[in-house]
């Protein structure tokens, strides 16, 4: 298994940084990551949503459509997809560390035997991506 790993402090209590993170309909107004491809799909434990990635500006979307697997309202998000041979997880935790201040963890888990073909063409480019949703979540909640 291969994993990657981001975290930020943001100045915000946690219950305003989950409904940023949780509204997925709105991260086209601060995220240049992950895009939303139906808003009507909500993020529901067992079910699988529509979505893109784009890992660094100018790449073409990826398109993906991960299930749930985790909703624990204001604390965690995660969800998996896959396909023969290679599975990608992605956790969200938000964590209380002081009267308005949350620290969010980003964690993007790769497992199974493909992982070691496919990684080495994202490896860096899907590290970055995930800081770059972590400072700008954080940009986000700070100026609202």
């Amino acid at each position: 298994m291969a994993s990657f790993y981001a975290e930020i402090e943001i100045n915000a209590p946690k219950a305003k940084v989950w409904q940023v993170l949780f509204q997925k309909q709105q991260w086209h107004k601060w995220n240049t990551f992950l895009f939303d491809l139906d808003p009507n799909a909500p993020f529901k434990q067992g079910q699988e949503v529509f979505l893109s990635l784009r890992r660094y500006p100018g790449e073409e979307e990826t398109e993906f459509q991960p299930t749930v697997t985790l909703v624990q309202s204001g604390t965690c998000l995660a969800w998996v997809s896959s396909i023969p041979g290679f599975q990608n997880e992605y956790i969200f935790e938000l964590q209380e560390i002081g009267v308005g201040r949350t620290k969010y963890v980003h964690r993007d888990n790769f497992s199974g035997v493909l992982t070691r073909v496919f990684l080495p063409f994202i490896r860096q480019d899907e590290q970055q991506g995930i800081k770059r949703m972590a400072r700008e979540l954080k940009r986000y909640v700070e100026q609202m």
